[in-house]
């Protein structure tokens, strides 16, 4: 089965598609386009593609209604649309995404992939807010999770690079981009993460402030005069590295702290500060740590970052990483101690092909 698989982010369209084997026979990675573009878009790579079985789609947010991937039709449609205020930076663009396809391909089979399957099954104990039970009944409250599909296949590539079944592995996942997010991975399965109810709970990321007070936010409406749209674009979009040093850039953050700016210094050090202590959150949910994995655009490509964030973890046990850290693409082993380190690139395409041949077959 050849899968077309597109993968809409928040600002980048992903285009792949994956034969039987999983190897890669055509790729488009572009800025991501108006939803009226989406059509032509989709239908100029397709023109030269037309030996697809079957499409894969991200789908950021599946609420507390979709637990595993989903076959689309009209009704399945509907209901993704009513989520999109959960995931406002993706489901709408993915859905976008969808209706176009079905347009050019109405015969194309399409399932839709939720990056929150992956923590669907997380205990109670870390998927629970501590909020009165008729919220939690009457409009499903819970911490969701994010990033699942990356995570997921993180998880998995370590063991196979380790040589050790993932069910004997305590991994913690760090998926690091201009959204970030870590998950405790205990033998395969997600047991906490630190993303949220939305995509906006945990790290600090490119423009997404992480996790504030909420009374923060109440403040802000009863004595800054902001209405719940102003904090939440605020909190979306200008917050995070932008909010903190003009850039959502973390390369170029590193960039202006080495030339002295002080506000980038800041925001590394809250970045880091952050990301260090979640991970030990996370090897805490697992009774220890076995792995840990960077992925995503930040996570791959910065061996600083690695560097920097492991050099706060000795106290877990995280030895020195070695001159792999500084080498450049490819799956590999960082630092071989106790608790091994490890880079892996992000592969949600293979994750998403898989889950659309499990589902039809």
């Amino acid at each position: 089965m050849n899968v077309f698989v597109v993968n809409v982010g928040s600002g980048s369209l992903k285009l792949r598609v994956l034969n039987r084997n999983d190897d890669v026979v055509a790729s488009e990675d572009l800025a991501r386009p108006e939803p009226a573009a989406l059509a032509d878009v989709l239908g100029a790579f397709l023109d030269g593609h037309h030996d697809i079985d079957a499409a894969g789609h991200r789908v950021v947010h599946g609420g507390a209604r979709f637990t595993r991937s989903l076959l689309l039709d009209e009704s399945a449609e509907g209901a993704l649309g009513e989520l999109a205020d959960l995931a406002p930076l993706h489901n709408p663009p993915a859905l976008a995404a969808i209706e176009a396809l079905t347009e050019l391909r109405p015969e194309l089979r399409q399932v839709a992939c939720f990056d929150t399957a992956f923590h669907a099954k997380m205990p109670a104990r870390a998927s629970t807010y501590a909020v009165p039970r008729e919220w939690r009944d009457r409009w499903g409250i819970r911490r969701f999770g994010f990033h699942g599909l990356s995570h997921s296949w993180a998880s998995r590539r370590a063991a196979e690079i380790l040589g050790t079944p993932i069910d004997q592995l305590r991994v913690v996942t760090a998926h690091i981009g201009a959204g970030a997010s870590l998950a405790a991975v205990s033998a395969g399965r997600s047991v906490d993460t630190t993303m949220g109810f939305t995509p906006m709970e945990g790290l600090v990321m490119a423009t997404r402030s992480g996790s504030v007070d909420p009374g923060l936010v109440l403040w802000l409406q009863r004595h800054g005069g902001l209405s719940a749209d102003e904090v939440q674009y605020t909190l979306e979009h200008e917050s995070g590295l932008l909010g903190l040093a003009g850039s959502s850039s973390l390369h170029d953050v590193m960039d202006a702290m080495d030339e002295g700016d002080q506000d980038a210094r800041l925001a590394y050090e809250v970045y880091v500060y952050r990301l260090q202590g979640s991970i030990a959150a996370m090897t805490a949910a697992m009774g220890g740590i076995d792995a840990l994995v960077f992925t995503g655009g930040a996570g791959e490509r910065e061996p600083r970052l690695r560097a920097d964030t492991c050099a706060g973890l000795a106290f877990l046990g995280v030895g020195a990483l070695t001159h792999r850290n500084d080498e450049s693409g490819g799956d590999r082993l960082i630092s071989p101690g106790d608790i091994a380190v490890l880079v892996v690139a992000a592969r949600e395409d293979i994750e998403i092909a898989g889950h659309v041949r499990q589902l039809l077959s």
